[in-house]
């Protein structure tokens, strides 16, 4: 018989509760990836969730551009960014949140609001943790 929590779904065994993947691993690392929250992050508080590679480059502390350039392109390929290309001399490259992944904000917005009010917390656990308290 199959139960929920908090929207998992798992099964009830005689071993006890089982649970299966809701996600491919990728998935889920990527959505999980502290530069593709920061690249999300940034797409977001832009006019039309919309900006050039630089500038992008430019709001995201310690990106390389290698870096920035593969998040950007695995994004697009999952569907949460749109790339628009420009053939102007120099080409111009924009990058702006699909539907898709605009519809993920409010997520990642608890997401890092969770982060954000227990990171210290976490950080204090891992010390006593390694120091065998």
């Amino acid at each position: 018989m199959s139960k929920f929590i908090y929207g998992r779904p798992y099964q009830v065994t005689t071993k006890g509760p089982q649970f299966t993947p809701c996600a491919p691993h990728s998935v889920l690392t990527r959505l999980g990836d502290k530069w593709t929250i920061l690249v999300m992050s940034h797409l977001a508080i832009a006019p039309g969730f919309r900006l050039r590679f630089s500038e992008l480059k430019r709001g995201i502390e310690g990106i390389t551009q290698r870096m920035l350039t593969l998040t950007v392109r695995n994004l697009e390929r999952d569907g949460l960014v749109v790339r628009h290309y420009y053939p102007e001399v120099p080409p111009r490259v924009e990058y702006e949140l699909s539907t898709m992944g605009a519809s993920m904000l409010p997520a990642l917005e608890g997401f890092t609001s969770w982060i954000s009010n227990n990171w210290q917390q976490i950080e204090e656990n891992r010390r006593n943790f390694d120091a065998g308290d």
